[in-house]
């Protein structure tokens, strides 16, 4: 590759063909392809280099706890779980229709598994998500009130295409942070951008959480008015095997 060629692709930004192009012209002399298959080869191996650096960077950016997959799941250690209503999650018509899915269920059944498999898909297919624990989500809600950038957080989570809020259980919260739960549930309501919530709480109990029995009774109205509920009932995960 000579200067001139190096320094367009610089140009260009095209730094992986850069590193690349002297290997494919190697194998063209070989080969001696048409021009037009030639350079259809090389766009489409840029093409493929940038989809696999775009996913990186969603995955990055959405924090996964783990890379979980629907085929590592252990469905035949959990037979709570039916393995063809999750394939057909996977297919994310969930995401195009904005429809929520709540997994409820005690701790270990799997549920963080299977949301975080569901985000993983919906990376894959170009979506932008982010997981999150509830602790943390209502954590950074609290410290958005000391610096007033409450507003400024409900608009950047309610753009995403997919939230997971995963362990939403019994945890001490001000009145303040339930408010701006809600108008961040609201807004993705409102634009509908599904959102997965694992929790340990059936939704009467919700109430508990969450203090404002009125301001509940609205969230649950949204939340599950385009709403898939998937109830855990199995075995723990995490005990022992053998």
């Amino acid at each position: 590759m000579n200067d001139d060629l190096e320094q367009l692709l610089t140009n260009l930004h095209l730094r992986w063909l850069v590193e690349t192009v002297d290997r494919e012209l190697l194998q063209a002399s070989k080969e001696q392809p048409a021009y037009e298959v030639f350079l259809a080869r090389l766009l489409r191996a840029q093409h493929h280099h940038q989809q696999e650096r775009a996913l990186a960077y969603r995955i990055r950016e959405a924090h996964l706890p783990e890379t979980w997959t629907l085929e590592s799941f252990p469905f035949k250690l959990q037979p709570g779980v039916d393995k063809r209503r999750m394939r057909g999650f996977a297919e994310l018509e969930f995401i195009a229709k904005g429809e929520n899915i709540v997994f409820i269920g005690p701790t270990g059944v799997g549920k963080t598994g299977l949301a975080s498999s569901l985000l993983l898909k919906a990376l894959q297919n170009g979506y932008r998500g982010l997981f999150i624990r509830a602790q943390d989500l209502f954590d950074e809600m609290l410290s958005s009130l000391a610096d007033h950038s409450s507003r400024k957080l409900v608009n950047r989570l309610a753009r995403l295409d997919l939230i997971v809020c995963d362990e939403l259980g019994y945890l001490n919260l001000r009145p303040e942070q339930t408010n701006i739960f809600f108008r961040l549930m609201e807004e993705r309501y409102n634009h509908q951008r599904p959102t997965i919530i694992t929790t340990n709480l059936d939704f009467p109990e919700w109430a508990g959480l969450l203090g404002n029995a009125a301001l509940v009774e609205a969230l649950l109205s949204r939340l599950r008015h385009h709403c898939h509920t998937v109830r855990i009932e199995g075995p723990s995960l995490r005990e022992p095997q053998g």
